[in-house]
């Protein structure tokens, strides 16, 4: 599953694409043809990358909604960053985003890129009413993102939640 936007191509990794970020970045890059420099696969984000391979594992007639999306820049086939759906949609409709950017590539509109259009792709979708993301209450960057994505924000505790 790809989308494409202007600057960037969206891919969505297979269960083994993922299984192979984990284990051998090298091997995915040549299926891809891309050069990975986007988060460094370590620590709370490698936790993360391995729980949503277990979820497309379990599910790969969904894989879109567990896996994450590499966004390759299309200039020069470098992954700058990725995005993920965090699970399937619910009995509502709503489906969370999660995204992050390598830091060298920060703030140049790559992230906004992406997260509009994988949220036009998850709204045309049938079983999707609503998009939503969580972000710290200081993080500012991602909030400024989402508002430019047409977010609003929804519920506010320890973190701050947004609605599409």
């Amino acid at each position: 599953m790809n989308i494409e936007t202007e600057r960037l191509e969206l891919v969505a990794l297979t269960p083994t694409q993922l299984e192979w970020w984990l284990n051998d970045c090298h091997r995915l890059e040549c299926e891809l043809n891309c050069l990975y420099r986007a988060e460094p696969m370590e620590g709370l984000f490698r936790q993360i990358v391995a729980g949503q391979l277990a979820a497309a594992k379990r599910d790969p007639g969904h894989y879109v909604w567990h896996s994450f999306w590499f966004l390759i820049r299309k200039s020069d086939r470098t992954v700058v960053g990725s995005a993920d759906f965090k699970d399937l949609p619910d009995s509502g409709g709503l489906v969370e985003i999660g995204y992050g950017l390598g830091r060298e590539y920060e703030g140049r509109g790559y992230m906004t890129e992406a997260v509009c259009a994988m949220c036009r792709w998850a709204i045309s979708q049938d079983n999707v009413r609503h998009v939503t993301a969580e972000t710290d209450l200081d993080g500012l960057a991602s909030q400024k993102l989402l508002l430019r994505c047409g977010f609003r924000e929804w519920k506010r505790g320890e973190t701050l939640w947004w609605i599409l």
